[in-house]
């Protein structure tokens, strides 16, 4: 019995030391075992590096706490639970709380908090939850703050997205929580927001036509809108990204210039250009036909230099979007219906290049052709095209809404895709080497070569045009069709090419992570329950008195003489 008992002490003290070893062990050292299969709690290699290479303390804010339904519960958790990792890496160097913004206040202060809360950019969500009484109205803040050296940027959490039920929402922001506070991480530790600029001042889209493209923007940039006659070269260089949405008259020589030293300095650019004059609403408004025309915008020589040419033509595209369209009058009403309009190509990402990878389709209207040329220093990669059952239409021609009641014939339209946004990257050459300068130019400021640096250039401007409500001119969501209530990746492509333009092509992977949705077969569910409650219920209660009864003999046959 004592050498037993010896033993016995012997592998008590083996597992205390075994435990306390492991302890120590993981002080030091961090790693965890993912067994999912889109490994779902796995840090990527850019956030371990981001988080290891941070000098000093971010803090971050969560305003996610209170009582909330079970799928805000599920958010907060998986916030907690990917902050936790993120603090495994960066130490001491990242701090984060959860706090409620209304607990401890009265209505007042709490009306003073939320007011400060949204003057900083996080914006609360009206919450109906179910009583005793019936459903209240709770305002919470599903967003975050990341604080670093005196600088705050804001960080949404809750990506909501209009055709998609409560549980993809919910998945959606779950997939999305690296990324957002990856980026915003980023962000602020190398100096705040980079600044994107859309030009103005040659006819571009209006303000409330971009408000929720310069909104989504808003969120990891500093964004606004330029003159290129007025903006100085110093105010020029403090732009990362400038943005050219759908200009319609004729750019300068000096505004050409502007636009060719600051690629030439490092600058990116996205020409969002479309070389035709065609819209829809001139053709419903009027007799229903328009001469869809060349525009005049001077640009052709310059991107030309640059390797590319936007065509003067029109894409008719078999997989396109529908429109509605009165087709007739029934007892003095309207009759609207939707019909297909070749003009309006639905394109397809097929490229692997990480702006496109993964995405849904891009909705466009009225879009040309672009060639690519070849140039010594360039490359060009196409990253969109029109589908296999397109044609294109040269202008001057005149297109009419009386072409939806002919059914195209699809030989026709059969011919190999045609590239509509092209990525243009590597040393560009200035258009005005070798020719005279603007006036007022001094020869010295010129920079005729580039340093490594990337355009992308889209042929149609309106892909970043979000459609407007004509009864109360409310803005609709970028890539949201009101009439098909279909939402396209117009969105998700314009946050893809900024990151990716602005140098952070690695982010974009974290966006494209996907997090399976696996949803409960609801059918099954009332099927089951009864089944199921029992063997929750009586299974431990089982297992118990079977261990229990192996135990009893165990102890009995060992100990009994």
């Amino acid at each position: 019995m004592v050498n037993q008992k010896k033993k016995d002490l012997l592998h008590l003290a083996l597992v205390l030391l075994a435990v306390v070893l492991v302890q120590v062990f993981a002080q030091f050292f961090f790693t965890r075992i993912d067994f999912t299969k889109e490994k779902r709690f796995t840090l990527s290699a850019t956030t371990e590096e981001i988080l290891r290479n941070l000098k000093e303390p971010v803090k971050v804010t969560v305003y996610l706490e209170g009582d909330f339904p079970a799928g805000f519960k599920r958010l907060r958790s998986a916030t907690k639970d990917l902050l936790g990792d993120y603090k495994a890496y960066a130490g001491s160097n990242l701090q984060f709380e959860f706090i409620d913004p209304a607990a401890d206040k009265n209505q007042q202060e709490q009306q003073a908090f939320f007011e400060e809360l949204y003057n900083k950019g996080i914006e609360p969500t009206n919450l109906s939850v179910k009583q005793e009484g019936g459903l209240t109205q709770k305002l919470i803040f599903p967003a975050a703050m990341v604080s670093f050296n005196g600088r705050e940027i804001p960080v949404k959490l809750l990506q909501t997205r209009i055709g998609l039920n409560p549980e993809e929402v919910l998945n959606n922001s779950i997939q999305n929580l690296e990324y957002a506070f990856t980026s915003t991480i980023k962000k602020i530790t190398a100096g705040g927001k980079p600044r994107v600029a859309l030009t103005e001042g040659h006819g571009e889209l209006t303000d409330l036509q971009l408000q929720d493209a310069m909104q989504a923007l808003s969120e990891g940039y500093e964004v606004g809108r330029v003159d290129l006659k007025e903006i100085t070269w110093e105010g020029l260089k403090k732009i990362k990204l400038l943005i050219i949405p759908k200009p319609n008259e004729e750019f300068t020589e000096l505004e050409k210039f502007k636009i060719d030293q600051y690629l030439m300095q490092g600058g990116k650019v996205f020409w969002a250009i479309d070389q035709v004059h065609a819209e829809l609403d001139s053709m419903q408004q009027g007799d229903g036909e328009q001469l869809a025309f060349p525009k005049k915008l001077n640009l052709d020589d310059q991107l030309f230099k640059y390797g590319i040419r936007v065509n003067y033509d029109l894409v008719g595209d078999m997989n396109c979007m529908q429109i509605p369209l009165n087709v007739g009058n029934i007892a003095g009403e309207g009759q609207i219906q939707m019909v297909p309009w070749l003009f309006y190509p639905i394109i397809m990402p097929f490229s692997s290049n990480p702006i496109v990878r993964n995405l849904e389709g891009i909705k466009t209207e009225f879009i040309n052709t672009i060639d690519t040329i070849a140039v010594e220093g360039l490359r060009q990669e196409v990253l969109l095209t029109t589908s296999p059952f397109s044609k294109k239409l040269n202008t001057p021609t005149l297109i009419s809404l009386n072409m939806v009641e002919q059914t195209p014939d699809p030989k026709t339209f059969q011919s190999e895709p045609k590239p509509v946004c092209v990525l243009v990257e590597g040393k560009f050459t200035s258009i005005f080497k070798n020719r005279m300068l603007p006036a007022g130019i001094p020869a010295s400021a010129f920079i005729p070569e580039s340093n490594f640096t990337k355009m992308l250039v889209f042929s149609d401007g309106d892909i970043l045009r979000n459609q407007i409500s004509a009864t109360d001119g409310s803005v609709f969501p970028l890539g949201y069709d009101r009439y098909t209530q279909q939402t396209f990746g117009n969105k998700t492509f314009l946050l893809n090419l900024a990151d990716y333009l602005t140098n952070d092509a690695e982010l974009i992977k974290l966006r494209s992570k996907e997090i399976k949705l696996r949803l409960l077969d609801k059918a099954k569910i009332i099927e089951e329950k009864l089944t199921w409650q029992l063997v929750n219920m009586l299974f431990p209660i089982v297992l118990i008195v079977v261990f229990g009864i192996f135990q009893h003999i165990y102890r009995k046959r060992r100990y009994t003489a």
